[in-house]
C-alpha cells in the first residue's frame, strides 16, 4: 500500500504491526478538536482491526497523567495528538517496563525518542502547518488496515465489515475526520490545507467522503441565516456590512434574490451556485467601493472542505463548523460528547454538543469584550494580559487569538494570556500570526524554554503554544518570554 504520506509509511507500518501484536490497547488522546478527531480515527481503526481498546482523554499530558496511565494494567499505550513532547517522561516508564508507547503526534518532540514514534517532524514535514495530530492518526489508521489480517468466517472467507465498502476497508473514509482535525488545528493557512494534508484531502475526495472547491471564506455557511453570516464575517472587514446588523440587511435587500423561504431566512448552503455568485460578486464590489485593500479582498475566497455524507445545513457538513463544535465540547471537559459525535452519535451527543457550543460562544464573546476593554500590557517584544478567573483557562488561548487586531491590541507582537489553573498555578496560552512565524517566531520554543526556566512546562506549535507555571513566577516568565521572542525576531 502506498500511504497518503509516503515519508511516514515505513514508520506507520512498524507502529501498526506493534498494535496488532497487542492483546489490548489503552488509547490516550488530547481533548481539542484535533485530539478528538485523532482519537476517533484511532478508535475506529482499532475496532476494525479487532484490537480491544479503552479510550482516555487528558487536558494536559503532564507527569501525573503519565503516572496514572502507567498505573493501569495496559502493556501497550497509543498516544494521539500528544506524547512527542513528553517522551522524556514516557521513556522513563518504558525503560521500567510499565508499558510500550506508540505515539502518533505532530508536536515538537522532547530530547528523547522511542521505537514506535510517528511524527511528521522526524521526517522533514512541518507539524504546525502540513500535518495535524489527526493526520498522523490517519496515516497510522491506513497502515493498520493494510497490516491487519481479518478474521475468517466458517467457510474460510473473510468476515464482511458493517459497511463492506472499499473506503471503509482501507480506512480512507476516515480522511474526513483528519481534515476536520487539521482545520481545527488552524492548518488551513491562506485559506487551504497544504503539504501532507493535501494527500489526505485527495484520499477523502476519492473515497467520496469529502468535497472541495472555492467558496466564500466565511464561517457559518451551513448554519447561519444570510444576514448573520455577513454581519459576523469580520476576518475581512467590509464597512457597512461587517459588525453591522442593519447594514447586512440593506446589502442583501439590494440583491435580486429570494432571501426568505416559508418565512425563514435562507442560509448560504440553501443557495444555488448562481445565487452564491450573485452574493459573492456584490460583496466584492462593496469591498472595493469601501476601500478594502486588494490583498484583503482576495481573502474573501478560500477552499471549502465539505463532508459530503453529512446533512446539508448542519455543523457537521463543514469542516470549520465541525471543528468548532468539537472544540466546544473539549473546553468544557466533555470530550466524551465530542468523541460520540465523531463516532456517529447524531442524537444525544450531537444535541449536547450544540448546547455546549452555545455556551462556548457566549463565553468567548464575553472574554473578547473583557480583553478588548482592559487591553494588554506591552513589553518590548510581547504583549500580555492576566484574566485571573474571569476567563476559563480552557478557552483563554482562543480568546487571545481572536482579540488580536481589536482596538488597542497589536498583531505585530505575539500575545501571552494568563488564567488561573488552580491556587498555585497559572495556565499560559500564547498566540502569534503566520507573518510573525515567517519572521522567525516559534512559540513552542518560547513557552517551552521560558516555562521550564521558572519551574513549569510547556510547548506546542510555532504559531500557538501553551504552558503551566507557578503563579508567583509570572513576572519572571514574562521577562524570559520577552527576551526569547526578541532574540527570535531580531
Amino acid at each position: 500500500m502506498a500511504g497518503p504520506v509516503p515519508e511516514l509509511e515505513d514508520r506507520a507500518v512498524a507502529c501498526a504491526k506493534r498494535l496488532c501484536e497487542a492483546d489490548r490497547v489503552l488509547l490516550a488522546s488530547h481533548i481539542d478538536a484535533d485530539g478528538l478527531t485523532s482519537a476517533a480515527i484511532a478508535a475506529q481503526a482499532l475496532e476494525r482491526a479487532e484490537i480491544p481498546f479503552e479510550t482516555v482523554f487528558e487536558k494536559q499530558l503532564d507527569e501525573d497523567a503519565i503516572a496514572a496511565i502507567a498505573a493501569t494494567d495496559y502493556d501497550t499505550v497509543l498516544f494521539t495528538d500528544f506524547g512527542s513532547g513528553q517522551l522524556d517522561v514516557i521513556g522513563e516508564y518504558e525503560d521500567a517496563g510499565a508499558f510500550t508507547p506508540i505515539v502518533a503526534d505532530h508536536h515538537q518532540p522532547a530530547d528523547r525518542d522511542t521505537e514506535y514514534h510517528l511524527n511528521p517532524l522526524l521526517f522533514g514535514i512541518n507539524g504546525a502547518s502540513e500535518l495535524s495530530g489527526a493526520g498522523a492518526s490517519y496515516v497510522l489508521a491506513r497502515a493498520l488496515a493494510d497490516v491487519h489480517e481479518p478474521s475468517t468466517a466458517a467457510d474460510g472467507g473473510p468476515i464482511a465489515g458493517p459497511a463492506g465498502t472499499t473506503a471503509r476497508a482501507d480506512n480512507r473514509d476516515l480522511a474526513a475526520l483528519a481534515v476536520v482535525g487539521a482545520v481545527g488545528d488552524m492548518q488551513a493557512s491562506g485559506g487551504e490545507l497544504h503539504g501532507a494534508n493535501e494527500g489526505i484531502v485527495a484520499e477523502g475526495v476519492d473515497a467520496g467522503v469529502l468535497e472541495t472547491g472555492k467558496d466564500l471564506a466565511l464561517y457559518g455557511k451551513q448554519t447561519r441565516p444570510l444576514p448573520k453570516l455577513l454581519e459576523y464575517a469580520t476576518d475581512v472587514h467590509i464597512p457597512g456590512v461587517s459588525n453591522d446588523a442593519n447594514g447586512s440587511l440593506r446589502f442583501l435587500d439590494g440583491l435580486d434574490l429570494e432571501l426568505k423561504r416559508d418565512g425563514d431566512w435562507r442560509r448560504w448552503a440553501d443557495l444555488t451556485n448562481e445565487e452564491k455568485r450573485t452574493v459573492a460578486s456584490a460583496l466584492v464590489r462593496k469591498a472595493v467601493s469601501s476601500g478594502v485593500p486588494a490583498a484583503k479582498i482576495d481573502g474573501l475566497v478560500s477552499t471549502a472542505y465539505v463532508l459530503s455524507e453529512e446533512p446539508v445545513g448542519t455543523e457537521l457538513r463543514d469542516a470549520s463548523e465541525f471543528s468548532t463544535l468539537l472544540n466546544a465540547t473539549a473546553r468544557y471537559e466533555r470530550a466524551d460528547v465530542g468523541l460520540g459525535v465523531c463516532l456517529g452519535d447524531r442524537d444525544g451527543a450531537l444535541e449536547r454538543a450544540r448546547q455546549l457550543l452555545a455556551e462556548h460562544r457566549r463565553n468567548l464573546s464575553n472574554g473578547i469584550d473583557l480583553v478588548t476593554r482592559e487591553g494588554t500590557t506591552e513589553e518590548a517584544h510581547v504583549q500580555w494580559f492576566d484574566a485571573g478567573d474571569e476567563i476559563r483557562e480552557t478557552i483563554v488561548g482562543i480568546v487571545a487569538g481572536m482579540a488580536m487586531g481589536n482596538e488597542g491590541i497589536s498583531r505585530s507582537k505575539p500575545i501571552i494570556a494568563f488564567a488561573a489553573k488552580n491556587d498555585e498555578e497559572l495556565k499560559v496560552s500564547a498566540r502569534g500570526t503566520h507573518s510573525l512565524v515567517r519572521q522567525g517566531l516559534d512559540l513552542s520554543v518560547v513557552l517551552g524554554e521560558a516555562s521550564r526556566a521558572v519551574g513549569g512546562d510547556g510547548g506546542g506549535h510555532d504559531v500557538a503554544a501553551g504552558a503551566t507555571i507557578p503563579s508567583e513566577q509570572k513576572a519572571a516568565f514574562v521577562d524570559r518570554t520577552d527576551e526569547i521572542v526578541g532574540e527570535q525576531l531580531t
